[in-house]
């Protein structure tokens, strides 16, 4: 629900751009008149910051984590291909072993071999009980990991779990490093190791991640040769540095990033995402813990003026997780915009009309506190349209602005205006967004939603290997979440980016909520053809 993962050595003039890059006032590209060094240095500008630097506390779960690799990763059309694996894995014993040949002759950054026990090492340890990766129940079906000599995994798994081969994207550690300190406090969280096409210069934590090219990639090293990460959380001033020349490239919202769409010196792109917006409705609130609260917001809510208004038509009115146009969407769980059967609901459920049209209901007044974070002016704009729209219905939001520090603590009975989503599969995001059991447990089930139904259809779906019965379970807990909706869904949304056109014609790929760090134009920086 919180983007938390979501995420060189050339010449001296190349190097001094990188140092330049530091300095929120100064161009982080460094020397314009130096072509080749210019050409060498990337800078973007991102959003959010990981947590983390270590994939064995969720790192670049997802893929493209630049400092790692997986086993397997995707191509431009999301499409599973070899990696640190020589190929695509061999499926066995009716989809309960996953065998992997490794690659030969990986390296990684520090000179050591990859082998068979760094791939062991990674999932035992994100396994075991005392790393504090919040992910890990998505590793649920591994029973265990087998390294036969060096070159060759095994995967066995306690049921069908069908999309384990998507699970396999996330990085590989190394044991020789990670493996001699503190999984959750060591110094690898922030100062990794690992066999991707990049390496860490330096993690000025709020500030930029700076990276240089590996030279030593099995993939090629990469002609950009020194890549920096601008971390800037406010919109606005990402694209004031944009403007200045101080980044070669930002995500940025629909109404800033518009204005470029006529600049001859860059290029927009779009990628087309799972990421949606959503305001969670916490149980454990006298308000919105009322079901009839919940339908009645999900009912007298505007999607549509939302897409049209906030997003400039850049994205899709949600109704749940999965978009509309994913075979995975259940037909006729679409919800319309009906200000007269939202208030009928409220009035049937007791919530009367009281002092200035605020609702109530036995002694309890129809307001709750609506948090968004600090500077992300679509969630702004998005809880502003939402508080607007409860007005119309006699129950008033009270918008307010923090950072992940204030809000955590407030998740159990404040709501949040909250993002997620998973291109892969639907257990991805459904799991943990939904399911009872991981109530509180960091940003999972920020809502503690709690279905029986929906519990055991989400169990059904993950431990069925037979597509038929996994599509019947996900019909019935989006089913479900129109009878018992626990979040009011607002928007899917398009992600923008503004990129010199000097680095040519670039690619995305369809993306999750974890944005702007490993996704965008520069999800293969590495494959980057730069024009000198």
């Amino acid at each position: 629900m919180r983007a938390r993962s979501i995420r060189g050595t050339g010449a001296v003039a190349a190097a001094a751009s990188l140092a330049v890059a530091a300095s929120a006032c100064s161009a982080p590209g460094g020397d314009k008149g130096a072509g080749g060094a210019k050409a060498a240095t990337a800078v973007v500008g991102i959003a959010y910051e990981p947590d983390t630097l270590s994939p064995l506390l969720g790192y670049g779960k997802d893929g493209n984590s630049k400092i790692f690799d997986g086993l397997l990763t995707h191509d431009a059309d999301m499409k599973l291909k070899p990696a640190l694996a020589a190929e695509l894995p061999k499926v066995g014993d009716d989809g309960k072993t996953y065998t992997f040949k490794l690659r030969e002759g990986v390296k990684f950054s520090d000179g050591k071999p990859f082998t068979s026990k760094d791939v062991v090492f990674t999932y035992e340890t994100i396994l075991d009980k005392k790393t504090n990766n919040a992910a890990k129940t998505e590793l649920d079906a591994v029973k265990d990991v087998e390294a036969k000599g060096d070159d060759t995994v095994v995967f066995h798994l306690k049921y069908p779990y069908a999309p384990f081969a998507e699970r396999t994207v996330l990085p590989i550690a190394p044991e020789h490093i990670a493996g001699k300190q503190d999984v959750n406090t060591g110094e690898f969280t922030t100062k990794p190791v690992g066999t991707g096409p990049y390496e860490l210069v330096k993690w000025s934590k709020g500030e930029k991640l700076s990276f240089k090219a590996n030279p030593g990639y099995w993939g090629g090293a990469p002609k950009v040769k020194n890549f920096t990460m601008a971390i800037i959380k406010d919109d606005d001033i990402r694209a004031t540095r944009l403007d200045a020349g101080e980044l070669d490239g930002a995500i940025l919202p629909p109404n800033l990033a518009k204005k470029y769409e006529s600049d001859g010196n860059k290029k927009s792109y779009a990628a087309k995402t799972f990421d949606y917006r959503v305001v969670t409705l916490p149980t454990g609130n006298k308000v919105t813990g009322d079901t009839a609260v919940r339908r009645a917001l999900d009912t007298g809510v505007d999607r549509k003026a939302m897409v049209d208004s906030i997003l400039d038509g850049a994205g899709k009115e949600a109704y749940g997780p999965v978009p509309t146009d994913s075979p995975w969407f259940t037909k006729g769980t679409e919800r319309g915009h009906d200000l007269a059967a939202a208030k009928k609901i409220l009035d049937k459920a007791g919530w009367k009309p009281g002092k200035n049209g605020i609702r109530e209901k036995d002694g309890v007044e129809a307001t709750f506190p609506l948090w968004y974070l600090s500077g992300d002016k679509l969630r702004q704009d998005h809880a502003l349209a939402y508080a607007s729209d409860a007005k119309k219905l006699g129950i008033k939001v009270e918008v307010q602005a923090g950072t992940w520090e204030v809000i955590q603590p407030r998740m159990p009975k404040d709501a949040v205006l909250a993002g997620g989503g998973s291109p892969a599969d639907p257990d991805f995001d459904q799991y943990t967004l939904l399911k009872s059991s991981l109530a509180g447990d960091g940003f999972n089930n920020m809502a503690h939603y709690d279905n029986p139904e929906v519990d055991k259809a989400l169990d059904k779906a993950r431990e069925s290997g037979d597509h038929a019965e996994r599509q019947a379970a996900y019909d019935t807990i989006q089913r479900d979440l129109v009878k018992n909706p626990g979040y009011t869904f607002l928007t899917h949304i398009d992600h923008l980016y503004v990129v010199d056109k000097r680095f040519g014609d670039l690619t995305t790929q369809t993306e999750p909520h974890d944005h702007g760090l490993a996704s965008g134009p520069w999800w293969n920086v590495e494959d980057w053809q730069p024009k000198q």
